[in-house]
């Protein structure tokens, strides 16, 4: 499979992808926002920021260079956080060819817009290119460690997802076509606010009972809301829903688990952020998602606590109490 591929960002995922892509025989640039961060992978033949101790192939070239970073390309992912996608695509647009087909790994909503990642990407470059997300329960390093995962790519375009199919399975990586590139994006975005809540859980020590409870109901919250937006039903109950829901939740290293974990610790929002170089994607998330959610007329009561105690200085108890004091009713 000798093709080439541009990875825009540099992040844990967008390096775990160049390394299965390379794996599979794929040529490909890995675009770096900033030139010194490429030049040191060059360099050293890793990525030490994001994902440490683990080898580029030659197959992965590192760049700085907004300038042909198309060059030969017949697909682009896009490995850039949601907050920061709008301003490098507006930056690479110029270069980028209008048939190129372009494939989303981030997960959130953009604030003010209140649009998903290949929304914001069409948004800025215009429609008649094939878009695509790539989404499920699969934590970057774990996934470069060649440890089993299973993931969606979803796409209005049967042929584009098919392709990506092919293109990214591994015998440690499976990946499922699925036509709901909708709720595979809400999904995605809204789960990153229930592992928030999941790690503040975590921090306070309430125990499995109400861990359990929270991605139970916070499926639910989920679902409701990614229905509204024309997302189907069975979507929020497979890989890119519940799946990605509980590895989001559970797994020690997720960066919205644990941003949550330090809050419900007695760490300060600001104080926890700054507990990590990377971009914990709950936060603006769950600012849009709220808005969205209003916007939609959709009740998201986890949500709502979530940014109560991210944005209004909530005490995580107060919330919990909130959220358990609510006035009884039927389950369904």
């Amino acid at each position: 499979m000798s093709r080439q591929i541009t990875i825009i960002g540099d992040g844990a995922m967008g390096t775990t992808c160049a390394l299965m892509l390379a794996e599979n025989g794929c040529r490909v640039r890995l675009w770096s926002a900033f030139p010194a961060a490429a030049d040191e992978m060059r360099r050293l033949r890793e990525n030490r920021r994001f994902l440490p101790g683990f080898e580029l192939p030659d197959a992965v070239e590192p760049t700085g260079e907004d300038r042909g970073v198309f060059d030969g390309a017949d697909l682009a992912v896009s490995a850039v956080p949601t907050q920061f996608m709008r301003g490098v695509w507006q930056r690479l647009g110029e270069h980028c060819p209008a048939s190129l087909g372009i494939c989303s790994v981030a997960k959130g909503i953009e604030n003010r817009t209140l649009l998903s990642p290949t929304g914001i990407i069409t948004d800025v470059l215009g429609d008649g290119r094939s878009v695509a997300a790539l989404s499920g329960p699969c934590i970057a390093p774990e996934v470069a460690r060649r440890l089993p995962a299973t993931v969606v790519a979803a796409s209005a375009d049967e042929h584009f997802a098919e392709d990506l199919q092919v293109l990214f399975t591994r015998p440690y990586f499976r990946v499922y076509t699925n036509p709901d590139l909708v709720g595979v994006e809400a999904a995605g975005a809204s789960k990153n606010v229930i592992a928030i809540a999941a790690g503040i859980l975590d921090g306070m020590e309430a125990g499995c009972n109400a861990k359990a409870a929270l991605l139970t109901r916070g499926v639910v919250e989920i679902t409701r809301l990614g229905a509204e937006l024309g997302g189907r039903a069975e979507t929020f109950a497979g890989l890119a829903g519940m799946g990605d829901l509980v590895t989001t939740c559970f797994s020690p290293i997720g960066r919205n688990r644990s941003f949550g974990e330090a809050i419900g610790r007695g760490r300060s929002v600001d104080e926890a952020l700054s507990a990590t170089e990377s971009v914990v994607e709950g936060v603006a998330t769950t600012a849009s998602v709220v808005e969205l959610a209003r916007k939609c007329r959709v009740e998201m009561p986890i949500t709502e606590a979530v940014h109560a105690v991210i944005f209004d200085s909530r005490a995580p108890s107060e919330a919990i109490e909130d959220l358990m004091s609510r006035p009884l009713k039927s389950e369904n």
